[in-house]
């Protein structure tokens, strides 16, 4: 049955990709008011499920009561607009999560929200299915979509008609995975042939009222570069604790020069990389980055740097966690970063002792610390590689601060967690935050307000050395 439904420009520009021949992934939006959820509506139930009887399609997003209340409001006003009418042209079992059609199509309703119980989402291993939209996919765990993903195309033939596969994305601007996979490519112009991106604005739907318009001109800057001019290099998560600008000036910052440091975040065999960071100063001069090197050659190729550049062994960092330790024990006299140890003490005036920092573990402590260097404009990274500079930049954007309404000591989120946005280990963030232990062994003390940190706000911390690093 042929349907008239209206599209706006842009959402015609994303019914085309998905009658086009080779493309099979969509991701749609990137701001407020685009037509994201009318778009996913249009596509699942007449572009598969109306056009391919027996076809099966499924409509996620994080959490499954925000679903309901939103996207499937949206897709069954749809319904009625063109007519359905419940339980004669479709039937939904909300207690099963499915919609049934006449034809013997299939939508089901899925959560794609990260489970202790399903760590690899298990509950999507036995799906088969011809289509897939995940709705605000920014909010989805990367993990989640990969695994959903691919399930799309094991529903392929209907009626001995082969049907292409149709993978959709529809979000608001991120700097997660949806930045990775859609809009750096996008705009780059180097998207793989198989993936597009639509960005679609406020201003490519008429059917905005005006009002909606103003108040988005009226909100805080964050909000208006994303939810209106659609920019992802920006991110309202007031959980973030490093300032966007302040990352971009990171790049061109001038800073006084002091002693020289190598600091190497380790990895082996894997997509990890291992990052070597050479400072002078509060200034990283040179990036260096190997993959897929054994730790015996690493710790070859860090002892000739060492020597190279005269840094000594008492100057060089290297994460001990996981097999850092294997490079540390080829490497006598160089420092091991344990990211869980405890805490560096603090020098406090007032009391004239040295007192316990409020974080959780030393690796808190230093993100924190170089958040703070970072979002005053006394860190400075010299790196002339642009696609670097940008994994750095979202790297340390995509640093949180873990439940900062809680009365509990300040704590980053997780690196798996973090990892699951980005899709990688944060190899260089973690780099440069290693660095910031040597903040804490310089030899001096000055006045220190211990346990001041409220949400973001992060004072300058200067402390004399601490003799026990462990």
């Amino acid at each position: 049955m042929e349907r008239d439904i209206n599209l706006l420009a842009k959402q015609t520009a994303a019914w085309e990709y998905m009658e086009d021949d080779h493309t099979t992934e969509l991701g749609y939006g990137g701001a407020a008011g685009g037509g994201k959820t009318r778009v996913g509506c249009y596509i699942g139930a007449f572009g598969y499920a109306e056009r391919y009887p027996g076809s099966r399609g499924a409509i996620g997003r994080k959490e499954l009561k925000t679903l309901r209340l939103t996207t499937l409001t949206s897709l069954f006003e749809i319904f009625a607009d063109l007519g359905y009418k419940k339980d004669r042209d479709y039937k939904y079992n909300v207690q099963d999560g499915v919609i049934r059609f006449p034809n013997g199509s299939e939508i089901l309703i899925l959560d794609t929200a990260y489970s202790p119980q399903d760590p690899e989402y298990t509950r999507f291993g036995s799906l088969e299915l011809t289509w897939a939209w995940i709705d605000e996919s920014n909010e989805t765990p990367l993990k989640a979509k990969q695994i959903l993903k691919t399930r799309v195309g094991r529903k392929n033939k209907i009626n001995d008609e082969k049907v292409k596969p149709f993978w959709l994305e529809t979000f608001n601007p991120d700097k997660g995975h949806v930045y990775t996979d859609y809009y750096k490519p996008w705009k780059d112009g180097k998207l793989p042939e198989y993936r597009a991106f639509v960005q679609a604005l406020p201003g490519d739907n008429p059917h905005l009222p005006q009002e909606y318009i103003d108040n988005l001109k009226r909100a805080d800057k964050i909000t208006k570069q994303r939810l209106l001019y659609g920019n992802f290099e920006y991110d309202n998560d007031p959980t973030l604790i490093f300032q966007h600008d302040a990352v971009v000036d990171m790049f061109t910052n001038t800073v006084d020069n002091g002693d020289t440091y190598l600091v190497a975040d380790i990895a082996r065999f894997g997509e990890d990389k291992t990052v070597i960071g050479i400072w002078d100063g509060r200034e990283c001069k040179e990036i260096i980055t190997y993959a897929k090197m054994d730790t015996e050659r690493q710790a070859e190729h860090i002892r000739q740097m060492l020597t190279d550049k005269r840094i000594p062994f008492s100057h060089c960092m290297i994460d001990e966690d996981g097999i850092g330790g294997g490079v540390i024990d080829n490497l006598k006299g160089v420092r091991g970063f344990r990211g869980n140890a405890t805490p560096f003490q603090i020098w406090d005036d007032r009391t004239q002792k040295m007192v316990n920092a409020n974080f959780k573990n030393l690796r808190s402590q230093c993100y924190f610390k170089l958040a703070d260097l970072v979002n005053t404009h006394k860190i400075a990274v010299r790196c002339e590689d642009e696609n670097i500079r940008d994994t750095i930049r979202q790297e340390l954007e995509n640093i949180k601060h873990k439940d900062p309404d809680k009365d509990t000591r300040n704590a980053i989120i997780s690196k798996e967690e973090i990892k699951e946005q980005l899709g990688h280990s944060p190899d260089y963030a973690d780099m440069l935050m290693m660095r910031m232990a040597y903040e804490f062994m310089e030899k001096k003390r000055s006045t220190v307000l211990p346990n001041t940190i409220k949400r973001l706000t992060l004072p300058p911390v200067n402390v004399r050395k601490n003799t026990s690093f462990e």
